[in-house]
């Protein structure tokens, strides 16, 4: 027969399990809250500061980089100081809405339908996690570009390598618009250049169909942590005389 103190133990330990339930199914109906799937956007993004982002991004990469040490891990991490803060951006981050986005945390002199002189150059680099969401996104920004200077498209699907390291190594663009991976490919091999670039800006809050963004997803997640985190970014984003701005929308 049990004791009286068994008992109270007993209650105790279903009453703790009851309220870890309870703090879990709150967090679970919290974020599907934030789950617009007419709009296929993760509104969260709308109020997370670089603070809130920068927690997000390295619980994310601790999530997916478990084959990584944690001197390895440690080495993707964002500073919360390299990101800007677009909370005061009201509207939804919607495909409509990221013309005028760009154009509010642009420089009030500059103009984003300009480009360097120099060729694959761009002073806007926009991630996206897939090819089909990156050519959404280059009709979405269309506006801003002029003959001679198309915005450039940067992911796998349907463009090989070699292909797009000819376009960039002849063509002047201001605005590129890729997947991690060949992005990072790009400027690897050269043919991508970061010299007059101003700002990264990631698709972070569109979701799919599954209801996963770019952060959700090992396969695009780890790849977007090691391009953010590559040293002449990271240099860049403490610099003032060559800053570049790492924004997400």
């Amino acid at each position: 027969m049990a004791t009286e103190q068994q008992t109270q133990t007993k209650k105790r330990k279903h009453q703790d399990n009851s309220g870890r339930q309870r703090k879990k199914q709150k967090k679970v109906r919290d974020e599907e809250g934030d789950l617009d799937v007419e709009l296929g956007l993760n509104r969260a993004f709308e109020r997370m500061d670089g603070q809130l982002l920068a927690d997000h991004i390295a619980q994310k990469t601790s999530r997916f980089g478990t084959d990584l040490s944690p001197v390895e891990l440690s080495d993707l991490y964002i500073s919360a100081n390299a990101i800007r803060d677009s909370t005061s951006w009201q509207k939804p981050r919607s495909l409509e809405n990221l013309p005028a986005f760009l154009e509010a945390f642009a420089g009030e002199k500059e103009k984003l339908d300009d480009a360097s002189k120099k060729c694959g150059a761009p002073h806007t680099i926009i991630v996206a996690g897939a090819g089909l969401r990156a050519a959404d996104l280059v009709r979405a920004v269309r506006k801003f570009q002029k003959k001679g200077m198309p915005v450039a498209k940067l992911f796998a699907k349907h463009f090989k390598l070699e292909e797009q390291a000819s376009f960039l190594n002849k063509t002047r663009t201001g605005i590129a618009v890729g997947t991690p991976q060949r992005l990072i490919d790009l400027i690897e091999n050269d043919a991508l250049s970061l010299e007059d670039l101003r700002r990264i800006v990631v698709d972070a809050s569109h979701i799919d169909q599954k209801k996963r963004g770019i952060l959700d997803m090992r396969e695009t997640m780890m790849p977007l942590a090691k391009l953010l985190s590559r040293a002449e970014f990271k240099e860049r984003y403490a610099d003032p005389d060559r800053h570049v701005d790492l924004i997400f929308y």
